[in-house]
């Protein structure tokens, strides 16, 4: 053998770098990039996405989930997520076109269902008490991603509905949050709704019917009367008056649209020279992602 004076020295291995991981979370402290995409919102189903983070890292609670799992793993997979990325799942109420019975199974182990204590009983029923859920109140609380929630309890049908005031952490205890404001199947604006929602930077309210389509529709007069008699839905004209009052400091969405008594045309005439921009939510095809907050990059 060589005396060890003859072998060549050893070189030092350098470090190897440290591997980012895919699922790497940010910190949530931090800013990050929100955006809301609504997937579809009619009577035939309502789902929205709230993205939290870039790229595969990102985070989603779900707001709603009337869409199958089905549905929300093909439009997640063309970000390249799966439904593993999703925390949470606000629940504005449990009508079968708002919460799909596939997630009770669908669902990752991790993420909870957040559920208004008047829908105790029927999420109950339904099987949801089954998985982590949270029963919340009327008071304000966090979710993952320090998102401040605040809940508005409002009349619809029996058990009435629960809109959602968002607040994005702020980087600075100085600096003013940014916010959504969520609100889908109102009997009528209150005004608690305007006052918790005011200036919010993005709105997504419904906007379901034309009063005129309404009436000239061939449904049961029971239903006209479900739809308009306070405990139902917002017309066009009452989404813009809440609008209005709102006043929203950057875009509005109108959601939840009757394919048989509104169309996009009529909901949209309502806010002409606003000075926000307008999108307006299909019944089946998502939305672009719509910024709820950007970093500002120093």
């Amino acid at each position: 053998y060589l005396p060890t004076m003859l072998l060549p020295p050893k070189r030092a291995t350098p470090p190897k770098p440290k591997a980012l991981s895919l699922w790497e979370e940010p910190n949530p402290t931090e800013p990050q990039t929100v955006e809301l995409v609504v997937l579809a919102s009619s009577s035939a189903g309502n789902c929205s996405l709230l993205l939290r983070g870039e790229g595969r890292c990102r985070r989603v609670t779900l707001l709603d989930a009337g869409l199958s799992p089905l549905r929300v793993r093909r439009y997640l997979a063309t970000l390249g997520l799966g439904l593993e990325r999703i925390d949470d799942v606000l629940l504005t109420h449990l009508d079968h076109d708002h919460c799909h019975p596939g997630w009770i199974k669908q669902l990752p182990a991790h993420a909870r269902f957040r559920i208004f204590e008047r829908h105790r009983g029927r999420a109950s029923r339904a099987g949801l008490l089954k998985r982590r859920t949270d029963i919340f109140s009327d008071e304000p609380f966090h979710i993952s991603g320090n998102l401040h929630i605040t809940p508005i309890h409002l009349s619809h049908d029996s058990l009435g509905v629960v809109a959602f005031r968002i607040d994005l952490p702020t980087p600075a205890p100085e600096t003013a949050p940014t916010s959504l404001g969520y609100a889908t199947d109102l009997g009528r604006p209150t005004e608690q709704l305007v006052t918790t929602l005011a200036r919010v930077d993005v709105l997504a309210i419904e906007s379901n019917y034309c009063p005129h389509l309404q009436a000239a529709s061939d449904r049961p007069e029971f239903v006209k009367r479900r739809i308009t008699d306070g405990g139902g839905h917002l017309s066009n004209e009452q989404c813009a008056e809440a609008v209005r009052a709102i006043a929203p400091q950057r875009e509005v969405v109108l959601l939840h649209l009757s394919r048989q008594c509104n169309t996009p045309d009529r909901a949209a005439a309502h806010h002409h020279n606003q000075p926000y921009r307008l999108t307006i939510a299909h019944h089946q095809d998502p939305t672009s992602p719509i910024p709820i907050h950007t970093p500002v990059s120093v």
